[in-house]
């Protein structure tokens, strides 16, 4: 037999490249019929890669390969560098964690949110996000409540009145409050109120529900104290702590430092024609709660009810509400920054703008300007019969005027005085036919709350004339209750008019506006008896108030 017939069987093992032969383990090709030699070391070099990474992975370290490991090791830094290279494509894979210097992983994101000024910020953020929450805390709500409350005011659309506002609340408050806080809640349609204005023409009000004009006075109360400080300074209108005496004050402040020349602007229609986004996108920069911003919308864009029939709106902020001055004010405070770059001297209360500068070409210049001003930035646009450049006492602010003097002086206007006569003359029209006590009664607070808003007139020429004429009237008004020639001659002569002297008078067939201002009233009515009467004088409580 040859050397082949004393081999032993071959056996394979069965986890490694190599054959069982004469009493022992010897690599060989046998058990893998067609592979070359070539091939076996191949797979022999992945098998021992395989176990070197196992071990590398453990921290195990075998000190009989020590080149094999090197090897290794270049071999897996460059796989890991190929790994990287993959993580940074695969968004989806978490950040790996890493030590800091006092032994606590944190990812690099959390480290970022919870820096100081991140804080700080998210702090604010979340602030500026629960400003509804802050509106409808119940402490302002009840405030709100108490101030529509005192104010009064017709009812709305709806006929509930503010004596029913307290138990409406009380049953349906709590409805109400979800849906303003889940953005569910749409404010009722206005109602169309027009009323005559001093000068002219007619002014439009939107009266909203007694529920709505809370929830108005509600925001008013959080968001005034907030926008309040950053308006102008030379802002006086519908401003808490500010009053048009005060804007009075200003403009004669501005005359008599030299600026002889106003330019007074008036905008036309001004609350009728508010462009809703121009005036919405002022309220986003303020304002990052996305549900007042919404509520403020509807608000503006909140139907007007006229005669059963309800106008859609998409401009204007009808007055009425308590927000509509805040929104106003707020519009119009970039046209204040505007001359305040430019450094004019100005006055500005509600949608009545002087502008005071030098010449009159200068003031020509600036109404130019504004007026494009206006109608491209905030597109409002300027009355042209009502605007004028002019001399200051040709004009008039807030009801006063100026005089002529170098050192000015402020006074009265005479369109102020004509609208205080036809005041004067339906309160003593309707006390004819009976006595003059009621009509007295009324005259008193008219007199002092005229009084007092003019208390800064410095001119008393005004009060000196208003007292004869009221007394004049006054006497017109016996004169036609007397009626009869007869009734007429007692009452003269049990006054202390002579018979002959009565009887003439009463037969001279004048009016009774002539007879009023002729010596025999004169004497029959004297001033004393209307004082006894309690008939206020103009003059007196002029003389007795303290200056601003």
């Amino acid at each position: 037999m040859g050397e082949g017939a004393n081999r032993p069987k071959a056996r394979c093992h069965p986890d490694r490249t190599s054959v069982y032969a004469a009493d022992r383990w010897s690599e060989s090709h046998a058990s893998y019929p067609g592979r070359s030699r070539a091939l076996l070391e191949t797979a022999r070099v992945v098998e021992r890669r395989r176990d070197g990474a196992w071990e590398v992975s453990n921290g195990q370290s075998s000190p009989a390969e020590p080149r094999r490991r090197t090897k290794h090791k270049e071999e897996t830094g460059t796989m890991s560098s190929w790994e990287e290279a993959d993580a940074d494509k695969k968004v989806e894979r978490p950040e790996p964690k890493r030590r800091d210097s006092g032994g606590t992983a944190k990812s690099t994101y959390e480290a970022r949110q919870t820096s100081p000024a991140r804080i700080e910020a998210a702090g604010n953020n979340n602030e500026e996000e629960s400003l509804l929450e802050k509106v409808l805390e119940r402490e302002n709500v009840l405030a709100a409540y108490q101030r529509v409350k005192s104010n009064g005011g017709a009812a709305g659309v709806d006929g509930m009145t503010v004596e029913e506002l307290m138990g409406f609340c009380q049953r349906d408050w709590a409805r109400i409050r979800q849906e303003l806080l889940n953005g569910a809640y749409l404010p009722q349609p206005v109602k169309k109120v027009e009323i005559p204005k001093p000068d002219g023409g007619i002014r439009t009000l939107g009266i909203p529900t007694v529920v709505d004009r809370m929830i108005q006075q509600a925001l008013l109360q959080v968001l005034q104290p907030q926008w309040d400080p950053t308006f102008s300074e030379d802002s006086f209108g519908y401003r808490p702590g500010r009053s048009a005496q005060q804007a009075v004050m200003r403009a004669r402040q501005h005359i008599r430092a030299g600026n002889r020349w106003v330019v007074d602007v008036d905008l036309e229609k001004f609350f009728d024609r508010v462009n809703h986004d121009v005036l919405m996108a002022r309220v986003a920069r303020r304002v990052k709660d996305r549900r007042v911003l919404l509520l403020i919308r509807r608000y503006l864009q909140a139907g007007m009810m006229d005669g059963g029939l309800m106008s859609p709106r998409t401009e204007g902020t009808p007055q009425g509400g308590p927000l509509s001055p805040l929104l106003s004010n707020l519009l119009l405070d970039e046209l204040d920054r505007e001359l305040e770059k430019r450094g004019h001297c100005f006055v500005r209360y509600a949608d009545d703008t002087n502008v005071y500068v030098r010449s009159e070409a200068a003031g020509q210049r600036v109404m130019a300007s504004l007026e494009n001003f206006l109608e491209k930035k905030l597109r409002l646009k300027v009355n042209r019969t009502k605007s004028a450049v002019a001399r200051p006492w040709k004009r008039k602010l807030l009801g006063y005027s100026f005089t002529v003097h170098r050192d000015t002086k402020l006074k009265v206007s005479d369109s102020s005085i004509q609208r205080l006569k036809t005041k004067l003359r339906e309160v003593t029209r309707e006390g004819r036919g009976g006595s003059l006590t009621p009509t007295m009664g009324t005259l008193g607070p008219l007199i002092r709350g005229w009084v007092v808003y003019y208390r800064l007139a410095e001119v008393r020429g005004s009060f000196e004339l208003l007292d004869p004429w009221l007394r004049h009237r006054l006497r017109a008004v016996l004169w036609r209750q007397w009626k009869r020639r007869w009734t007429r001659f007692k009452e003269l002569t049990r006054r202390g008019i002579a018979a002959e002297r009565a009887w003439q008078s009463v037969s001279n067939g004048r009016g009774p506006w002539w007879n009023a201002g002729a010596s025999h009233m004169n004497q029959a009515v004297p001033v004393i008896s209307f004082r006894n009467l309690g008939l206020l004088s103009f003059l007196d409580v002029h003389s007795k108030l303290k200056p601003l």
